[in-house]
């Protein structure tokens, strides 16, 4: 039992640590649908050869 509450605490503290190294960048508002979670279209007009 000691080692799965020894677990819970490490696997905790290394959450904490990639949190605070990602600062302010993550993002925690789960899946995206519609607008927000489109990326920009690509620009027209490319090179033909």
């Amino acid at each position: 039992m000691w080692k799965l509450i020894v677990g819970f605490i490490v696997f905790a503290a290394i959450v904490m640590f990639v949190m605070m190294k990602a600062g302010g960048s993550v993002d925690m508002s789960g899946e995206k649908h519609g607008g927000d979670s489109m990326h920009a279209p690509a620009p027209a007009g490319g090179e033909s050869k």
